[in-house]
């Protein structure tokens, strides 16, 4: 049946008549102003040699044709309509849910707020243009001067004074290493070391800052407890409490879910594109190795060329040298995920992740800096895929899976290299015990040949050859095995354990750690230039002679990068010790324990034990004795064993 305009040409069969009333495809004319009297059709009847043609009152018409048409001529209307409703509905709920109880509605907060910063910015971009570059140009003059005060107060302290020597070795060190000095671009550097800094300035020194990240923290891991309900139920509880394996792996997996889903959505997506076009306004790098490097803040060093992998056969070798760097410095979010079950500081992990991705773009152009002409340099972006998943259950259900090749690959990896390590640690001692030398080891190797870098990392001195033992470990074998026996060195610090056993320490101090865990954030050890070889290859298979020639270069330089971030962590750490412990015990309740309890204690134990009228308490510490139930003097005090008292 088709319908166009036309006159009556001949008197139309009842049967046809019928038809014609009941048909279900309209199709307005053209030229229905000629026709007064409604709609005209044509219709051409199987079996029948006439064509007929009718004119129909407009009441014939389907009314779904006039919504139909309605709905196009003011689809952009009804648009802004239904966006407004939504938007007003979405605002009433927000409020009421800040209304009944904001401390609850903090996620809610948080989450509203950048989504409402970047529409607030797309529009200023649209309407402000190029002017928005000269304020932005000041902003940065300003920044610098605040830099230049805030690195002559930290050096007051010479601890810091430490950190920043080692940060400006390490830059020389890498330059002195770089394969084109005379063509470094020091705009990407300084850039890079810049966003760095400010970056962990807001983290690690402002209130804010300090406050976000660990409430972000602790986000992230209650989220993460929500893996015990279906670990427990396939393994039961028995097993996730006791096995490794069991404990720690399945996060893994329901965090491969988690991101399944929302790359499905386009939620990374859109996160990965707005930093990457920081980076790439601010250090003028190309858009391909700019996303890569910001997609390994989320994703792993075999996932993030896959974001570019359309225009991988055409990147130069510095872009590759860049894509490279920022797989080795970074981790991915499954496995930060297990390094949190550990016990590792939430807030450190993803801080040090952050970081990485500004400061490996820059150092990778200072080690391989740009001397070839980018296919990409004229472009401001590039598209990314949102996946071929047809909903959000086959999303959920691809995450899972892809993650158990990834989990199998962990459990194997750390037999091998546990079972290795003890190996050449009983070739060793063998070895030593030929000369009468006791207790040699890959670790004790490790803790003097890395020391003098542990220690300008900023490090105690006194910790330096621990950290230089995970340092070894992290390089040699892998940051997991690494991350697992730092978690032993908290877990013994919390514990209250003696600070040394013999000539053996058991834990390390709290800047110490936190300079550690930074240092061990990323995956460039020896056992990932296999993985990061097959990953491009297998994308590239042409390419194979430039990825084998790059990757050494690439590997030192993200060792480098994670060294940097520890770096500037310890030039921005401020202590958190308590100064004031009378004070502090006098207003604590003691149902949960605290390192700046256990140092309290220990000095008041000290001063109990070792006093000039012990075991008695002395001003200041007698004021505690005289506060009920909280005095340490008091009769439950007493009541202790010696051990226990200690």
């Amino acid at each position: 049946i088709c319908i166009s305009s036309g006159r009556l040409s001949q008197a139309l069969p009842s049967v046809a008549r019928a038809l014609l009333k009941q048909c279900l495809v309209y199709k307005r004319s053209s030229r229905v102003s000629h026709e007064p009297f409604g709609y005209g059709a044509q219709i051409h009847l199987l079996g029948l040699s006439h064509l007929c043609c009718v004119n129909l009152p407009r009441k014939a018409v389907h009314p779904a044709s006039k919504a139909k048409h309605f709905c196009k001529a003011h689809a952009k209307a009804i648009r802004k309509v239904i966006l407004g409703i939504l938007c007003l509905a979405y605002l009433c709920y927000f409020a009421a849910a800040c209304w009944l109880n904001f401390q609850r509605a903090l996620a809610l907060v948080v989450m509203t707020a950048v989504v409402v910063f970047f529409m607030c910015w797309s529009l200023f971009q649209k309407h402000c243009g190029a002017k928005l570059w000269q304020k932005w140009l000041l902003c940065v003059v300003l920044l610098g001067g605040l830099v230049t005060w805030l690195v002559l107060d930290t050096s007051r302290n010479p601890e810091q004074l430490i950190s920043f020597a080692g940060l400006c070795f390490l830059v020389l060190f890498l330059f002195a290493c770089s394969k084109h000095h005379g063509a470094v671009s020091w705009r990407a550097v300084f850039w890079g070391l810049g966003l760095e800094f400010l970056l962990g300035l807001f983290i690690l020194r402002t209130t804010p800052g300090v406050q976000a990240f660990q409430w972000l923290g602790d986000q992230i891991q209650f989220f993460l407890s929500y893996t015990t309900a279906g670990s427990s139920f396939v393994f039961g509880n028995t097993l996730i409490e006791e096995v490794f394996a069991f404990q720690t792996l399945p996060i893994i997996i329901f965090f491969s879910c988690v991101m399944s889903i929302l790359y499905y959505l386009g939620v990374m997506q859109w996160l990965i594109l707005k930093i990457s076009w920081v980076l790439q306004v601010s250090m003028g790098t190309t858009p391909t190795e700019t996303l890569s490097v910001a997609g390994n803040i989320f994703v792993g060093q075999t996932e993030s060329p896959l974001l570019i992998r359309p225009y991988l056969a055409d990147m130069t070798n510095s872009e590759i040298h860049a894509v490279m760097t920022g797989g080795f410095s970074t981790i991915a979010g499954s496995v930060m995920g297990a390094y949190i079950s550990f016990g590792i500081d939430a807030a450190s992990l993803i801080a040090a992740s952050v970081m990485a991705a500004p400061c490996a773009l820059a150092m990778s152009k200072l080690v391989y800096p740009e001397v070839e002409e980018s296919k990409f340099k004229g472009k401001e972006s590039i598209r990314l895929s949102c996946g071929e998943e047809r909903n959000i259950l086959e999303a959920a259900s691809n995450g899972a899976a892809a993650s158990v090749g990834l989990v199998a690959n962990i459990a194997a990896n750390l037999i091998a290299f546990l079972a290795v390590l003890e190996f050449i640690n009983a070739a060793l001692r063998w070895f030593g015990e030929m000369v009468d030398i006791e207790g040699l080891s890959f670790q004790v190797i490790c803790s003097y040949v890395l020391m003098p870098v542990a220690f300008l990392m900023g490090a105690d001195w006194a910790d330096s050859p621990l950290v230089a033992e995970l340092l070894g470990i992290k390089i040699f074998l892998n940051e997991f095995v690494a991350y697992q026996q730092l978690a032993v060195y908290k877990k013994n610090r919390l514990s209250g354990l003696e600070e040394w056993d013999g000539n053996r320490k058991q834990w390390i101090s709290v800047r110490s750690e936190s300079i550690t865990t930074f240092a061990l954030c990323g995956f460039a050890n020896f056992s990932s230039i296999g993985i990061m070889l097959g990953g491009l290859t297998s994308m590239v298979p042409q390419r194979k002679g430039d990825f084998a020639s790059i990757v050494l270069r690439a590997l030192l330089t993200g060792i480098c990068v994670s060294m940097l971030n520890a770096c500037l962590a310890g030039l921005l750490y401020v202590p958190t010790e308590v100064s004031d412990c009378v004070t502090f015990l006098s207003n604590t309740n003691f149902s949960s324990t605290s390192y700046a309890m256990y140092t309290c204690c220990k000095q008041l134990f000290a001063r109990w034990v070792h006093g000039p009228n012990s075991p008695g308490c002395q001003s200041p510490w007698q004021a505690l004795g005289t506060l009920p139930g909280r005095g340490p003097c008091r009769s439950a005090w007493h009541r202790q064993s010696p051990k226990e008292q200690g």
